[in-house]
């Protein structure tokens, strides 16, 4: 039959289910297999003749039809993962369900009323028609997520057959162990079968399928508890499931070794359509959904990366645990952790080799969902963490991720991608050995809409960040407070900044300690004790090979003392927020000497007017964020955050935090019932008395007299001269006792556990357009909004 013939006679179904009145008995089975007995229809078509309304009619007039539906559609599956689709037909069979199923199960989410349809048990649907029926009747949504599973590794359809002769020995799809089935070489495996183009699609629409089950998550709003587990999510990643371990691995190792450049020849992809870069896109989808797992709220999976039997049959953790979840936590090889690193870090650089051989490689556009992969896999996984800050191994991430950050920074529909970049280099800074990484000199030169510098990746790390920080769009000012923390947790191992990079933090130090800027919001002096902390952590740690930035402090040390001598007089005050309303712009650019960007860039673009974006839940405050911890002698780390808080005011000025200010200043701050910020006196005096200036004071006073006797007596006005005395000057036992290092880590809660939900789920609903499976439908955790 043709193909348009084939559409027709589906279409005619279609209008045949839409317009009965009286339920259809699920035993019509002529009715009934007219949807994928005889068509072949692909999943554009369906889409496209089984309209959302219609969808909708049936669901509200006749809803008994609508349930037998899709009833009918899961026992195909069914049926076909008992046989093991032997013949081209059945096959086709499976395929048509599949994509009628990921067409309709939207509808069915986004109707409360609907919610329980799934998981409720058919009558009469034992498979045996005998009296076993009862112990047979699983819940709907059971059987559809064994299917699936089963039909993954089903030979000759989504694998590779072992048996060499055809005759009578179809492997039993009982008895088949699909541990011998993974799709791709990698973590656990090391067999790399054939390609298979048919294969890959097949799996494909399983994976959608599958996605499509798991995406009941949009359907309901935020909860601020987010303990709500995904009841498909949970049974597809429990025990309950032979297939978790092989389709955990196939779906990592399809991802981590997709290479899209083409085996490594350059323009490659030009000749042969990549059919696999569907796959790894959908890979990835389902695996960042499997993962979804609140690590703040659960008992977490083991970290000792023991792969004995015993550690799968502890005693009963609380609730099911998530087998993916556990096996991510549990990979410990040195190989396997290569692999990984070496393929995200691949795919990651991807859109920067983009840039300077255009064309030269396949784009890809699935770097979001890497990133949140990566997260998942340092956050489950130390060992994995550890290991990547184990070698500079850990820059060919940290680069294409400030690629990321610097490019979207003026996007307001990429805002998302801004945080998942800033979290995961929040994570990283947390572990000494990110900062000392940072140190090895930065010469790929990727074009880059920042100013040119010679330097370390430390240098285009603070040009980047104040990149964002003076040019990014006004919505990202939530993530100052984390990126000024990152530096922070850096600033004691680096070695050698840059002049670049030393002016542009003392750029931001004078944008952040202008008086209308200090009192024009609660938070904001936060930033100012953040940047003090960085030059008195250089200065304390690192003041050898650091003249750059000692040279850019004495040349602007009216900043510091401004700092010192900042009014805190009511009526300064009001004149300095009235200066504010005549200069609207947050951060202004003047004083910093930009530099011509680097050759090749474009510059960081605005979204197009009509993008869509879908909304996200606020991201928690630092201090919800982050666990203060303090570095002893040994570099070990001692948390402070259960310390007595009242002891910790006296001593170093380190101690003095910013955050005890933060339960002070609402208190101080008599703001008005409009909401509008009122700073009063008590509020400037709380924290100016604070401020932790006393090393920088002394550093000044000890060397600027001597800078500037050099410049009298031999006439000077030239900079190299005068770096040359400071890079050979010293300030021991000439400043106060060294404070110890504080390092503020990341640390898991439910705030980020809810971000990343919605985060996640509106990239996979923004990304999915072909076909569009949950467009127009009424998702709720989050709004769709146009740009």
């Amino acid at each position: 039959m043709g193909s348009a013939d084939s559409k027709l006679n589906f279409r005619k179904a279609v209008i045949q289910l839409t317009t009965k009145t009286q339920p259809v008995e699920a035993t019509d089975d002529a009715f009934w297999d007219q949807f994928w007995a005889d068509t072949a229809t692909s999943v554009q078509d369906v889409f496209a003749l089984v309209p959302a309304a219609e969808i909708r009619a049936v669901r509200e007039e006749s809803p008994s039809n609508l349930a037998t539906l899709c009833y009918k559609a899961v026992e195909k599956l069914v049926q076909g993962a008992e046989s093991g689709c032997h013949s081209e037909k059945e096959r086709q069979i499976v395929l048509n369900c599949s994509r009628l199923l990921t067409r309709v199960l939207p509808y069915i989410f986004e109707d409360p009323d609907w919610r329980g349809f799934f998981w409720s048990t058919v009558p009469g649907a034992g498979r045996g028609g005998g009296e076993d029926d009862d112990e047979n009747a699983r819940p709907l949504a059971e059987s559809l997520l064994l299917a699936i599973a089963d039909l993954l590794f089903c030979p000759d359809f989504t694998v590779q057959s072992h048996r060499r002769s055809t005759v009578d020995s179809a492997e039993d799809i009982h008895s088949l162990d699909s541990c011998e089935y993974i799709w791709e070489a990698g973590v656990g495996f090391a067999h790399s079968p054939q390609p298979s183009y048919i294969h890959d699609m097949n799996r494909m629409e399983l994976l959608k399928l599958l996605l499509t089950c798991f995406s009941e998550a949009m359907y309901l709003p935020p909860a601020p508890d987010s303990g709500n587990t995904n009841p498909w999510v949970q049974f597809f990643c429990s025990a309950e499931n032979r297939h978790a371990l092989p389709l955990f691995t196939s779906l990592l190792n399809t991802v981590c070794a997709y290479d899209p450049v083409g085996y490594g020849i350059p323009y490659n992809h030009l000749i042969f359509s990549d059919y696999r870069e569907p796959l790894v896109e959908e890979a990835a989808q389902v695996l960042i959904v499997t993962l979804d797992h609140d690590s703040a709220t659960s008992t977490s999976p083991t970290v000792d990366g023991t792969t004995t039997g015993t550690a799968m049959d502890d005693a009963d953790p609380p609730g099911p645990e998530n087998l993916f979840v556990n096996y991510l936590s549990r990979i410990h090889r040195e190989e396997d952790f290569q692999f990984i690193l070496k393929g995200i870090a691949r795919l990651l650089s991807n859109p920067l080799v983009q840039t300077y051989l255009p064309n030269s490689t396949k784009k890809i556009q699935f770097h979001q969902e890497l990133l949140v992969l990566f997260w998942k896999l340092c956050d489950f996984n130390k060992k994995f963490l550890f290991f990547v800050l184990k070698s500079s191994d850990v820059l060919d991430i940290l680069v294409p991720i400030l690629y990321f950050l610097n490019d979207a920074r003026a996007d307001q529909s990429r805002v998302g991608l801004m945080h998942i970049g800033v979290f995961i280099l929040l994570l990283l800074s947390g572990e000494r050995n990110f900062g000392v990484r940072l140190n090895k000199p930065y010469s790929v030169r990727v074009p880059m809409d920042i100013p040119v510098f010679t330097g370390t990746h430390a240098d285009l790390l603070i040009v980047v960040f104040h990149k964002i920080i003076t040019s990014g769009h006004q919505r990202l000012q939530p993530l100052f407070d984390c990126l000024l923390t990152i530096v922070v947790n850096v600033s004691p191992y680096l070695k050698s900044l840059s002049m670049v990079a030393a002016n542009k933090l003392l750029h931001l130090l004078e944008a952040f300690s202008t008086t209308w800027f200090l009192f024009s919001a609660a938070q904001n002096h936060h930033l100012v004790f953040f940047l003090l902390e960085v030059f008195n952590n250089i200065i304390q740690y690192q003041f050898d090979g650091n003249s750059n930035l000692v040279y850019a402090i004495i040349r602007k040390r009216s900043v510091f003392h401004q700092l010192a001598n900042l009014p805190t007089d009511l009526p300064a005050i009001h004149k300095a927020l009235q200066r504010r309303r005549r200069a609207p712009e947050p951060l202004s650019r003047t004083g910093s000497q930009e530099g011509a960007s680097m050759e090749g860039s474009r510059p960081a673009a605005p979204a197009e007017p009509g993008t869509l974006k879908t909304s996200l839940v606020a991201t928690p405050g630092i201090d919800k964020l982050t666990e203060k911890s303090q570095v002893s002698e040994d570099g070990t780390l001692r948390s402070l955050e259960s310390a007595p808080q009242q002891n910790s005011a006296e001593g170093s000025p380190a101690a003095e935090e910013p955050s005890q200010v933060w339960r002070e200043q609402r208190r101080l701050s008599n703001a008005s019932a409009s909401g509008q910020w009122n700073p009063t006196s008590e509020w400037v005096l709380s924290w100016k008395s604070k401020l932790p200036l006393q090393t920088i004071m002394r550093l000044l006073q000890v060397l600027v007299p001597q800078v500037e006797k050099i410049c009298i007596d031999k006439g000077l006005t030239d900079e190299s001269e005068i770096l040359r005395f400071l890079q050979h000057g010293t300030l021991v036992g000439l400043l106060p006792v060294p404070h110890p290092i504080l390092i503020r880590k990341y640390q898991a809660n439910s705030g980020t556990a809810m971000w990343f939900r919605t985060y996640m789920w509106g990239v996979i609903y923004l990304r999915n357009v072909d076909p569009p499976v949950w467009y127009d439908t009424d998702v709720k955790l989050f709004e769709i909004q146009r740009v």
